[in-house]
Formats: structure tokens, C-alpha cells, sequence
């Protein structure tokens, strides 16, 4: 078994969250998509106009939300997922693989005439991937849906969500849990012309370094004009940002600390990347709520030791690590 280690133990300086007190729910609720995932692996990813020979093909389960949902339940964390699938035979055992994981239900509505939504991913043998998602059922999460959640989102400790749904219901969902514990944003799949009042009612804004071209027009993206990137996210509205960069770690700043800070994560030969910043993101809302005396720095970079780790294996749910399949000094005060 590997064993990701932590990269510093002492207790980082740096923004502290003050959003979650001891005596708030200890719930995650993520607002968020599922999707089937039809995985096809190749030596390299093709070019375009290019036919490759597969080397292997996988159905799993995936979507951004419930990825990162079914991450903070493998650690421990009570989770609820708001969601929409479609109803059939891919919807019925995506509910039933959920609830084995530990994940709340309740709140996820099967759709009638309407398919799953799947991702069509290739992943390469350097553990690179790319991937098109088709939303289906997803698109029909509406803010009715947040409404019926209502108490439920109120008092979550950690409200996460992302860009695969309908942005309307995002944009509900923050305003409902506004002022309660933390809102988390991911920013992906990336919107140009994103609507600015989802930035400025999250109060996490996290995305990779492709998302971040995308939206900050910066190319490439890299640590050296990272600062420049943060910058713009704050210009926009965003408070707090962070930047994953694969395997140069990740980078965050604070409206409060606007100075850029790195993270370094341990060097490993990846696998399969998919669903890497999923787990990080998972294990972000799970620190955020179990470790709230950390500073933020060292929240995010246990996260990125747990994203390491899921990189290691083949799959995207399943790569996720579980809470005994990582050091105990990442759960240490």
C-alpha cells in the first residue's frame, strides 16, 4: 500500500475559516451532477481527425458533484447529494452504489424520458485524459429542487457545488445557504462569461489551471504569473481562490491576503489522473469541517495528498482513498 505522507507537520500560517463553530451540523451537501462514465484507455491521447486502438474500456460511475461527494464520504465525512438522474437502469444503480458508500440519498430525483448523463473520457498511458460530457438528466436540475433541499442546504456545514448543472440552480443554492457555514464553487467546466453573482456568493472559488486559462484568458497558466491569475479572479468578485496545477501542487490567496501562496505536493508517476481534482475538492470540504482549527493552507494541502493518492490507481470513484488507507499524520492536529 502507498502511503501519502504529510509534507509539512507543523501547523501552517495563514487564513483560518470562521464559518464553521463546533455546535453546526457536520453535514456536506453537494448540488451537483452524476454521471456514467465510459472510459477508454489508449497508449496516447488521439489527434484530431485520429483513430486509435483502445487498450482496455471501463463503465463506472462519475459527474463532478457525485465524484466529489462519494471523496468526502470514503473519509468519514456525512454527506448529502441534490441531483438528478435519469430513470434507468444506469440511474437505479447509481442510487444503489451511492447509498453502499454512505452517501444521503433523499435528495436525488430520477427523471422520466430522460437519459443519465454520461462522460466519455480517454485516459493515456502518461495518465493524461480528456473528456466530453453529455448532462442529460442533469440539465433538469432546477432551483425548485434547491427550494425542496431547503433546510437541508441552510444548515450544511459545506455547500459545494459546480458548472456541470444548471447555473440557476447554483446560484440558488448559495443564496440559500449564504451566511451558514462555507460555500465551495468549482468552476468546472469552465464558463467564459460566468454569472458574477455566483462569484461573489461562493466563498471558495476553485478551479485547475485550464479552467483558470479559460476564464482569465492567461496562457499558460504556470506559477510564475499565477499572481496575475488570482488577481483577476478577484476583479470579478471572487473572495478566496484556489488554483489546482496538477502536479506543481496548487496555489490559493484570500480577498483579506491577496499574496499568493504555493503548495507542493510529493512527486509520484500517475496512473490515471481522472477525478484527481474531485478528490481533491472532497477532501477539501472534509478538512474544512473536521479540521476547522487548521489554517487554510494546510487544509488545502492535505487535500492535494489525498488527490495524490487517488491518481495512483485506475478509476475515478474507486481511486478515492479511504480514511484507513492514508497516513494518520493527515489526520493529526
Amino acid at each position: 500500500m502507498v502511503i501519502i505522507k504529510l509534507i509539512n507537520k507543523k501547523k501552517k500560517k495563514g487564513y483560518h475559516n470562521t464559518n464553521i463553530h463546533k455546535n453546526m451540523s457536520k453535514n456536506i451537501v453537494v448540488v451537483g451532477s452524476c454521471m456514467i462514465d465510459f472510459t477508454s484507455y489508449v497508449s496516447r491521447l488521439p489527434k484530431p481527425g485520429e483513430t486509435l486502438a483502445g487498450n482496455d474500456f471501463k463503465r463506472a460511475f462519475g459527474g463532478k458533484g457525485a465524484n466529489q461527494c462519494v471523496a468526502a464520504a470514503k473519509l468519514g465525512a456525512s454527506t448529502t447529494l441534490v441531483a438528478s438522474l435519469g430513470s434507468d437502469v444506469f440511474g437505479e444503480e447509481y442510487l444503489q452504489s451511492l447509498k453502499s458508500l454512505n452517501v444521503d440519498t433523499k435528495y436525488i430525483k430520477l427523471r422520466r424520458d430522460i437519459h443519465s448523463g454520461i462522460a466519455q473520457i480517454t485516459v493515456a498511458e502518461s495518465g493524461e485524459n480528456s473528456i466530453v460530457i453529455i448532462p442529460g438528466a442533469n440539465a433538469l436540475l432546477t432551483p425548485n429542487d434547491v427550494d425542496d433541499a431547503y433546510d437541508l442546504i441552510k444548515n450544511a456545514a459545506v455547500l459545494l457545488t459546480q458548472f456541470e448543472t444548471p447555473l440557476d440552480t447554483t446560484l440558488q443554492a448559495l443564496k440559500l445557504h449564504k451566511g451558514h457555514g462555507i460555500s465551495i464553487v468549482n468552476g468546472a467546466p469552465a464558463v467564459v462569461n460566468v454569472d458574477l453573482e455566483i462569484l461573489k456568493n461562493c466563498d471558495i472559488f476553485c478551479v485547475n489551471e485550464t479552467e483558470a486559462e479559460v476564464m482569465t484568458a492567461i496562457q499558460p497558466l504556470t506559477l510564475f504569473n499565477g499572481q496575475e491569475a488570482l488577481t483577476k479572479f478577484f476583479e470579478i468578485g471572487c473572495n478566496t481562490v484556489i488554483i489546482t496545477l496538477g502536479s506543481a501542487g496548487a496555489i490559493f490567496a484570500t480577498r483579506t491576503n491577496p499574496t499568493m501562496i504555493h503548495i507542493p505536493v510529493e512527486s509520484v508517476i500517475p496512473v490515471d489522473t481522472t477525478g484527481a481534482g474531485d478528490a481533491f475538492l472532497g477532501a477539501l470540504a472534509y478538512f474544512l469541517v473536521y479540521y476547522p482549527n487548521l489554517s487554510l493552507e494546510e487544509q488545502i494541502s492535505r487535500a492535494c495528498q489525498v488527490a495524490t493518492r487517488s491518481v495512483l490507481k485506475i478509476g475515478t470513484q474507486s481511486s478515492f482513498p479511504t480514511k484507513e488507507e492514508l497516513s494518520d499524520e493527515i489526520f493529526s492536529y
